[in-house]
């Protein structure tokens, strides 16, 4: 499908990787413009820049956007809210590369000037500067596990950066081009980058070593993303989006894609996403992903005709670490990192407050907006998974195991209780029935005697006397 996005170039796309039928433009207009994938129409425009717009990234939830420009400058968005969040001036040149950190309010961006700047947006500074890059930095990537950050650049090398420590963990070259794009693997300590020399890389991140290398394709690499369990990944080329395995290095399948400049894939519903864009158009591509092998598969154009076909190892090899997912949000940065200074953290806040009144969100169609953003239904926010959905905390284990529909979900959880209820209610009538049937003699209440039914009013006490008077043992016994 393809759309008129801009009334100019467009200079960037960008998808939702949440639910994967969001869409946001930016062109050199200098508007961000958010889409429906399947839709034609624009849902919302995002005004504020002064220059073209450069690059940009939505954090996991889709709730915020965030858009670079030519100028260096950044502005965060509230999507939901409908309004601009954050304004973070800091870089002397263009925005290159953006991207969200999975747990926490952070963001880390790539410019023109060589420098990564890590951003904590809820306090409107930048955290610290990393520098070391020689050329512009094309692409970043948070790690699954929040800890690294990862760098691509044109200067032809790959930067391996510690959060924690604020420094260089290591520095991995071998391509001989500029490196275009970089993405973790979703569970082991493995990174993959793709370049415009023509090669996919593979990097041991524990080893720090290169597993393997897939060479001679036909155009540069313009974007790379692992499959959600890790088995294989799916590269985008000029004219082909091609499945490969690492170790070692196989190309599964080749599907045919004349989708030019690929500029970023998308997975969901067992469905490849890929958004392209061409002067003022923006093109969509979908791929089912049900009839692309992943493994096991016959290779295409890396085996040579005299070496036997053996079967890829299986990959998730258990010899390589797993990342440790924290269980709450991204911690603060430890004292042993080194700070920019307070004048470099915070904007100056007449500056801010100039430039978020002069962004603005434009909603342009109120009732495709209300859908994505604003559902009325938070289990509609994204497409069904395939696993089922968690059983609510008061059901016994292995009670749900088929995933609950919207409509069921309201009698699932208000019949719980009443049976809950219930089995107290008999658990209670039993104890009571045991009670009477063999009564203890000290527990006894005095009003199951008859005796203490007919028992007339007993006398005033004098308060000063130290002894019951008027209780007898037959009152209390039966």
């Amino acid at each position: 499908e393809e759309i008129m996005a801009h009334s100019s170039n467009v200079s960037s796309v960008v998808l939702g990787k949440g639910s994967g039928r969001m869409l946001a433009t930016g062109g050199d207009d200098c508007r961000v413009n958010i889409w429906s994938v399947s839709k034609p129409n624009c849902i919302m425009s995002l005004t504020g820049h002064t220059t073209p717009i450069e690059s940009l990234q939505v954090n996991p939830n889709e709730k915020l956007i965030v858009a670079g420009s030519r100028s260096g400058s950044i502005r965060v968005w509230d999507l939901e809210a409908a309004k601009v969040l954050r304004t973070l001036p800091g870089h002397k040149a263009n925005i290159c590369s953006l991207h969200f950190h999975p747990f926490g309010s952070f963001v880390a961006s790539g410019s023109l000037d060589t420098n990564i700047k890590l951003w904590d947006v809820r306090r409107k500074g930048c955290i610290f500067t990393f520098k070391g890059h020689t050329e512009a930095v094309r692409c970043l990537r948070f790690s699954p596990d929040g800890k690294w950050v990862a760098s691509a650049a044109d200067d032809h090398t790959v930067k391996l950066w510690d959060l924690t420590a604020g420094k260089l963990m290591f520095e991995f070259t071998g391509h001989t081009g500029p490196v275009n794009v970089v993405e973790f693997h979703p569970n082991e300590y493995l990174l993959a980058s793709g370049s415009s020399d023509r090669t996919v890389r593979f990097w041991d991140l524990e080893k720090f070593q290169v597993v393997s290398c897939i060479e001679e394709e036909a155009t540069p690499v313009r974007c790379v993303l692992f499959n959600p369990d890790g088995c294989c990944l799916y590269s985008g080329f000029q004219d082909s989006l091609r499945v490969y395995g690492w170790e070692p290095e196989r190309c599964f399948d080749v599907v045919l894609v004349n989708w030019g400049k690929v500029a970023d894939l998308s997975i969901s519903n067992n469905q490849l996403i890929g958004v392209s864009f061409a002067q003022s158009t923006v093109s969509s591509f979908v791929v089912d992903l049900s009839r692309v092998p992943k493994s096991d598969s016959i290779p295409h154009g890396l085996m040579r005709d005299d070496q036997p076909l053996v079967p890829p190892t299986p990959t998730g090899s258990s010899l390589r670490r797993i990342y440790d997912r924290p269980s709450t949000s991204c911690s603060k940065p430890q004292s042993r990192v080194k700070h920019n200074s307070e004048s470099e953290r915070h904007s100056p806040s007449s500056e801010d407050d100039r430039d978020e009144k002069e962004s603005k969100a434009e909603i342009q169609n109120q009732e495709d907006y209300k859908e994505i953003f604003q559902p009325k239904n938070a289990i509609c926010r994204t497409p069904p998974r395939n696993e089922p959905f968690p059983a609510p905390p008061e059901d016994e284990p292995g009670t749900a195991k088929e995933a609950v529909k919207p409509s069921q979900a309201a009698d699932v959880q208000t019949s719980l209780p009443k049976q809950e209820l219930v089995r107290t209610l008999l658990f209670l009538l039993e104890l009571l029935s045991q009670f009477l049937l063999q009564p203890d003699p000290v527990q006894r209440p005095p009003i199951a005697s008859s005796t203490s039914l007919t028992r007339t009013e007993p006398s005033v006490i004098p308060a000063a006397r130290n002894e019951p008077i008027g209780l007898k043992a037959s009152d209390f016994l039966p």
